[in-house]
């Protein structure tokens, strides 16, 4: 800004509507994320699951709410130039001592592109970068406590650490289970390093809950080694407590925190402090998606999209048409110096696919609020994301003119895309398949059928299950990536072709059956799936009841049932009971 406007009463008054506007938004968020504790030791699994779905609204409830507040009190629409930029300048002011202020400088461009045109949008009178440091926000209670094994040994520490949490129903086993903790560290780093004087155990505070667990995070510092580590706490049968694992490799406890998993509920007075602890034992996961898997996804869509800008300024490579078979719904694209792709809802669809622009957006909407288990890939949606017109092949543009020519328009030197959804990139599937030895081809073949059923047992049908809408992840792992046809299980009528009426129809190219729009017939995905013969044998070996309506209505009864089951972002051999079955006295760092 180049000069402080004259004073303004009304511009305090609408800065003082915003930030209690936001204040009311994390004060909700913060007391369903509290909530979860609570849920988790009473294992209503259920109650888990529509406060991850309802907690995705929040924030747009509350971006409304107050901005129809800044229109009827303020007529919004008739403030002056001075009048804005003497709003953000008191709004600053409010965020010197606020404990989250990123967060509520994101909110307060929210409220204002719901208010101003876009042609504002990058002006003074938003928040194009941060104006309000993150660092040192002193937290009641803190971030994170620090425990110290030399005082009382690492047995009766780590006993604390995880007593400290007060989960109120007791442990199955909690000598048998720090024991194994002891065995997994000890076999994890060979043998037991000296204690240096500053030697120290870190631990969130708050515990992490996702799914039917809760994993406590945290580090331990010794001389100048940093060792993180994640614990996952789990109910038994019976209902009592007990550690399924401890996860100590940095990429395992990465891959804890994927975009393909719904995202965790965090109690965080301080959330730039949790992203600044996480980022120490995660260094390479950007902090935008930290942001998004702690349930600040609007927080992480602002730093990723200026974290894309300041690559677009280090760069200059183009967008180009994504590789790959295209899609009957989405104009898909990529910068190939960047891990991620961009997709466009066209504005005409494959004869195949009966349905509007606005069902697409309900089926991306749907992948938010469910449980995404570790089979599809989330989502960034911007509206009227503008970049750089140079930046495009001219291939892409001409596409973009034919298949999607009202979803954009060229305003000066920019591209201004009014709805896009930004993902993660992967290898399409197809593609993998195509490149894949004897054993690779067997294993992802398993991974892919182990999706679907993964997929089912959360209550999502697929849908459209070529090849083509699965990726492959770095790690090996199968996601789903194309959500225009997805439903709920419990939506679906899974029925097993009738024989036909004489032998000869079989063979005439026509059905001799009728079927419902939600009608899905099992015995057909072999069609579609299965054309190449190793494919076909590598699937019937592994997932022959897939083709059948029975494990498909199995899957339905479970869910009506009220049955959640468990998934586990983490190998099973890594789980204690698997990896110590006779349970074994562990090594002692020192007498404890």
């Amino acid at each position: 800004m180049d000069a402080v406007p004259a004073e303004n009463p009304v511009a305090q008054t609408i800065a003082q509507a915003l930030i209690e506007g936001f204040n009311k938004h994390y004060r909700i968020f913060r007391e369903t994320s509290r909530r979860n504790k609570e849920i988790f030791e009473s294992a209503d699994w259920q109650a888990h699951l529509d406060a991850v779905r309802d907690r995705v609204q929040f924030y747009d409830d509350r971006v409304d709410e107050t901005a129809k507040r800044l229109h009827e009190e303020f007529d919004a629409d008739s403030l002056d130039d001075s009048t804005w930029q003497q709003v953000k300048l008191h709004y600053i002011g409010m965020l010197i001592r606020h404990k989250q202020p990123e967060l509520a400088e994101t909110f307060f461009n929210s409220v204002c592109c719901k208010i101003l045109h876009r042609t504002y949008f990058n002006n003074d009178y938003l928040f194009a970068r941060p104006a309000i440091s993150t660092e040192y926000i002193e937290s009641y209670p803190p971030v994170y406590s620090s425990y110290y094994p030399q005082d009382a040994g690492l047995r009766r520490t780590i006993r604390r650490i995880l007593e400290d949490f007060d989960w109120q129903r007791p442990f199955e086993d909690f000598d048998r289970d720090v024991d194994c903790m002891l065995r997994a560290i000890h076999r994890h780093l060979g043998k037991w390093p000296a204690m240096e004087a500053n030697c120290q155990i870190q631990v969130l505070y708050s515990g992490f809950y996702r799914d039917k667990a809760a994993y406590v995070i945290g580090k331990a510092v010794n001389g100048y080694q940093e060792y993180p580590f994640a614990v996952a706490v789990r109910h038994n049968a019976s209902g009592k407590l007990y550690i399924d694992t401890i996860l100590l490799d940095p990429w395992r406890i990465s891959v804890l925190f994927s975009l393909s998993r719904a995202y965790f509920m965090v109690d965080m007075e301080v959330p730039s402090g949790y992203v600044q602890f996480l980022r120490s034992i995660m260094p390479n996961k950007p902090r935008s998606e930290l942001y998004t898997m702690l349930g600040l996804g609007k927080q992480g869509k602002t730093m990723f999209f200026r974290d894309l800008l300041a690559h677009l300024r280090h760069s200059n490579d183009r967008f180009v048409v994504a590789p790959g078979i295209r899609g009957m719904v989405m104009l898909v694209f990529t910068l190939p110096s960047y891990p991620y792709v961009f997709k466009i809802i066209k504005d005409v669809f494959g004869p195949a696919k009966n349905m509007d622009r606005a069902t697409v957006k309900r089926k991306y909407l749907m992948v938010k609020q469910v449980d995404r288990v570790g089979r599809m890939a989330d989502t960034l949606e911007f509206s009227y994301a503008a970049l750089p017109l140079s930046r495009f092949d001219p291939e892409l543009l001409e596409e973009l003119r034919t298949l999607a020519p009202s979803a954009y328009e060229i305003e000066g030197d920019s591209v201004v895309i009014k709805h896009l959804y930004i993902e993660r990139r992967m290898t399409p599937l197809n593609i993998h398949l195509e490149q894949a030895s004897a054993d690779e081809l067997d294993r992802v073949v398993r991974e892919y059928g182990g999706a679907i059923r993964e997929l089912a047992t959360a209550n999502i049908f697929p849908g459209d299950m070529l090849w083509k809408n699965f990726g492959v992840t770095r790690y090996g792992r199968v996601v789903f990536y194309d959500y225009d046809e997805i439903e709920f299980m419990t939506d679906m009528n899974f029925r097993k072709i009738p024989p036909a009426p004489y032998p000869e129809m079989e063979f005439s190219g026509e059905a001799w059956y009728s079927a419902a729009p939600m009608d899905v017939f099992p015995e057909e995905f072999a069609t579609f799936l299965l054309g190449s013969p190793p494919v076909r044998k590598a699937f019937l070996r592994h997932h022959r009841d897939l083709l059948t309506p029975e494990f498909w209505q199995r899957a339905q009864e479970a869910i009506r049932n009220g049955h959640v089951d468990d998934f586990f972002p983490y190998p099973a051999e890594l789980r204690f009971c698997r990896l110590f079955p006779r349970r074994v006295r562990a090594p002692e760092a020192q007498p404890a």
